[in-house]
């Protein structure tokens, strides 16, 4: 379903969705209170849905639309602005599935990027929800085997790094706020974001986990207790000096696809704490963070994941269950709880 209040924007994004294989649009409306009595309706997967509408706006729509359907995928639309960005972080925190920057134009919609991206998270969305449907209906005795879990690493964590994406507002709000204040650590988190996101969503974090949350800075000596988010359109890596570890930022090639990448940010806590580096995979589309769990776990390292029944999108935890590299698949307030055990040795 598109949710739009401008039929010339409905309208565009319908004709890239209808040219590809495998979408069909079912409903478009001009307004949230539209597509609440929609949605009571009709079978929908995805809904886009637009944040600036008139009767009821798209964040006022959201938990309406949640509510008649749990597991509907919502992706967020609106141009790029500070406050439609900081409107988005709140609806990301608050149950949607992902976001896309809408075009200032019409003609905006046509091009390759915009394309590109409504068309591959619509893709990988709404086989997330109907796997969850399916889920739901298969007997236990059809459901595949759970991946096999590995040891933790027998050396306290010095840092604890975090990787995710799709769904990772939400997910990282779950496990900020159960992880302990004192944990007695910096933390790093690497959560795929365009630029001018990181910062609000450091910001929002910030005032609803009750953790010293802030967006990393190049230079910037890291602190326990502290979480640093990779700014967006950077790679964020940790390196050794004299008086410990501090920040990096690079623009090097994207990675998986992706700037700010897991992978690179996990290469290099590996060389700076060796063995002792915690790292937690949350919700999110792709396989980023992968290669580098693997490098964690060479070194001795532990890695924890969100299980799948938890995740918007198994896809970067998925992968690293699936290449054998978790001890522990879990919820993310499960997994706080797990963490804080071996740091602190106390739930």
């Amino acid at each position: 379903m598109v949710v739009d209040d401008s039929a010339v924007i409905r309208g565009a994004i319908i004709r890239i969705l209808d040219t590809e294989a495998g979408f069909k649009v079912v409903a478009t409306v001009a307004n949230g209170q539209m597509a609440v009595d929609r949605l009571r309706r009709e079978k929908i997967d995805v809904i886009v849905l637009d944040i600036e509408m008139p009767e009821m706006d798209g964040v006022t729509a959201l938990p309406h639309l949640l509510a008649v359907d749990p597991d509907v995928r919502i992706i967020m639309a609106s141009t790029l602005t500070q406050r439609n960005a900081d409107i988005s972080i709140r609806a990301l925190q608050a149950g949607a599935s992902d976001y896309v920057p809408k075009p200032t134009s019409a003609s905006g919609l046509s091009t390759g990027d915009f394309k590109r991206e409504i068309v591959e998270k619509i893709k990988v969305l709404g086989a997330a929800r109907k796997r969850r449907s399916l889920a739901k209906t298969a007997s236990n005795a059809g459901a595949p085997a759970a991946p096999a879990l590995r040891k933790a690493g027998l050396t306290k964590p010095g840092i604890l790094a975090i990787g995710s994406s799709t769904g990772g507002p939400q997910a990282l709000s779950a496990f900020m706020s159960s992880l302990r204040k004192d944990l007695g650590v910096p933390v790093v988190i690497t959560q795929h974001m365009p630029p001018m996101f990181t910062n609000l969503l450091a910001e929002h974090m910030a005032k609803s986990t009750g953790w010293r949350c802030k967006e990393g800075a190049a230079g910037e000596i890291l602190m326990p207790n502290t979480a640093y988010i990779a700014p967006g359109d950077y790679h964020m890596t940790i390196v050794p000096f004299a008086g410990g570890h501090k920040i990096e930022l690079d623009q090097n090639p994207s990675e998986n696809f992706c700037r700010p990448s897991v992978d690179p940010m996990l290469r290099s806590v590996t060389r700076g704490f060796g063995g002792r580096v915690l790292t937690v995979i949350l919700t999110g589309m792709g396989s980023d963070g992968c290669k580098g769990s693997q490098t964690v776990v060479d070194a001795g390292g532990t890695v924890l994941a969100q299980d799948e029944a938890s995740s918007v999108v198994w896809g970067m935890p998925g992968a690293v269950a699936r290449a054998g590299l978790c001890a522990a698949l879990l919820p993310p307030p499960q997994l706080a709880a797990k963490v804080n055990t071996m740091i602190t040795g106390a739930p």
